[in-house]
């Protein structure tokens, strides 16, 4: 089949008062692991591009953001479904109190500002059900997901 032959993929965001899915056992207590996804709004894979671009370039600044949001880990993917579209994966893990992003700064304002431009609003949660990382790691991903003291 090509992609032309396959239905459109629906996309149906979570509420905007959606609590998150329960954690597994092995997520750190006082953690949530997410997996997001958001389709693109249509012709904007290079406004996508264009955004991770901005990120990179600003990457020193994406890190100073981190500890403030309690934020362990992100990861952000593209992938294009069997019908065409394109969606964006976003992944994070992050201590219970994270506040998410906080655009109380340029550079958190200007991703607020690639987002609307460039993908549908809200995110489908997908629903989190393992976690699994040497202890190591996991002791660095405590870490950073809880408050500071």
């Amino acid at each position: 089949m090509s992609r032309s032959e396959y239905p459109p993929l629906p996309f149906a965001p979570a509420a905007p008062d959606f609590p998150g899915w329960p954690m597994p056992a092995s997520v750190p207590p006082g953690m949530r692991m997410e997996l997001s996804r958001a389709r693109l709004l249509e012709a904007k894979e290079s406004s996508f591009d264009d955004w991770m671009t901005m990120l990179h370039d600003r990457y020193d600044e994406c890190l100073a953001t981190l500890g403030r949001e309690l934020m362990a880990l992100e990861a952000t993917f593209l992938n294009q479904e069997a019908d065409g579209s394109w969606w964006m994966y976003h992944f994070q893990l992050m201590g219970d109190a994270s506040p998410g992003l906080v655009p109380d700064n340029p550079l958190d304002q200007a991703h607020l500002e690639y987002g609307k431009k460039t993908k549908h609003p809200g995110w489908e949660e997908l629903q989190p059900r393992f976690f699994l990382c040497p202890p190591a790691v996991r002791a660095a991903v405590e870490q950073a997901g809880s408050a500071a003291d």
